[in-house]
């Protein structure tokens, strides 16, 4: 089953069961017009690589409007956007921990030859493909030059 085919499931069965609220169909909602949306604009069916890449966007769409209502003070948004990250991130891989990402790192280092910082184009160019969708690329990045320097 796609990664589509699953948001669609999801929605009929929060659909049938007339969720109270009905938040998580909303949300659901909102992720497959985003698919179609994509979908439209590429004139094809996505891949499940790139539903993954729609649905992590639309979670880092909710994570900056989470800090901005944090700072607002608005306590009733930030409940709704930690809630709505809940749904989406029942559809995106299990992120990658700490040491498992710092082993992925020197695994690359050493495999492209990297001496120093300067090199940090090559390493990051092998670990992407690597950690796609299971990493934020800025603490990668982060992650890498520390290991480099």
């Amino acid at each position: 089953m796609t990664l589509k085919e699953r948001l669609t499931e999801d929605m009929k069965t929060a659909m049938r069961a007339r969720e109270e609220g009905r938040e998580r169909l909303s949300v659901i909602r909102i992720a497959l017009a985003e698919v179609k949306n994509a979908e439209v604009d590429k004139r094809r069916e996505l891949t499940d690589e790139e539903v993954l890449a729609v649905l992590n966007r639309e979670v880092r769409q909710r994570q900056e409007a989470l800090a901005e209502a944090e700072r607002g003070g608005r306590e009733d948004v930030v409940r709704k956007l930690q809630r709505e990250t809940e749904i989406l991130r029942v559809y995106l891989p299990e992120p990658l921990g700490e040491a498992e990402l710092e082993r992925l790192v020197r695994e690359a280092i050493e495999a492209v030859g990297a001496a120093g910082p300067s090199d940090l184009g090559k390493v990051m160019g092998r670990l992407m493909p690597q950690v796609k969708g299971r990493a934020d690329g800025k603490a990668l990045n982060e992650l890498v030059r520390r290991l480099l320097s």
